[in-house]
């Protein structure tokens, strides 16, 4: 959260926590396009919610962490529902960025994608492993397990 608030800090405005991926699995992302800025920080231009890899505009994806302003919340509850009735944050994030400027910071660290089973996995396994009162008792089972 510290490298999204320093971008919030120094711009004013909306920040997406966003990663590079590779073209196969850009489509389970929103993807933004976007000018740099230097570092690792961008101007979004826009946003498409799980492109067709072939039709992506970057590969940076949003990663599900954001520092958003008040002015978003009257716009999603104007934004028309998908297909599956759910309002999607990045067409919400869409039409604000027609209003004023939204930002974006290429993420510096681990992440594990826990919408996806085996992410979710692997970032249990770690943070079990992490913890002073599991990680001796978790690591033993582990070493115990029949494979």
């Amino acid at each position: 959260m510290r490298q999204l608030l320093d971008v919030y800090e120094r711009h004013d405005g909306p920040v997406l926590a966003v990663m590079r991926m590779p073209r196969e699995e850009i489509g389970r992302y929103g993807v933004i396009a976007a000018r740099g800025l230097g570092a690792n920080v961008y101007e979004v231009q826009d946003l498409v919610e799980k492109p067709d890899p072939r039709d992506a505009p970057s590969d940076l994806a949003i990663i599900g962490r954001y520092v958003l302003t008040p002015d978003l919340f009257p716009i999603l509850q104007e934004t028309v529902p998908d297909s599956r009735g759910e309002i999607q944050l990045t067409n919400g994030l869409r039409a604000l960025r027609g209003r004023r400027p939204i930002y974006a910071v290429e993420f510096e660290g681990k992440r594990h994608d826990t919408g996806e089973k085996l992410g979710f996995l692997k970032a249990t396994v770690e943070f079990a492993l992490a913890r002073p009162d599991l990680a001796d008792a978790f690591r033993e089972y582990l070493k115990g397990l029949k494979l």
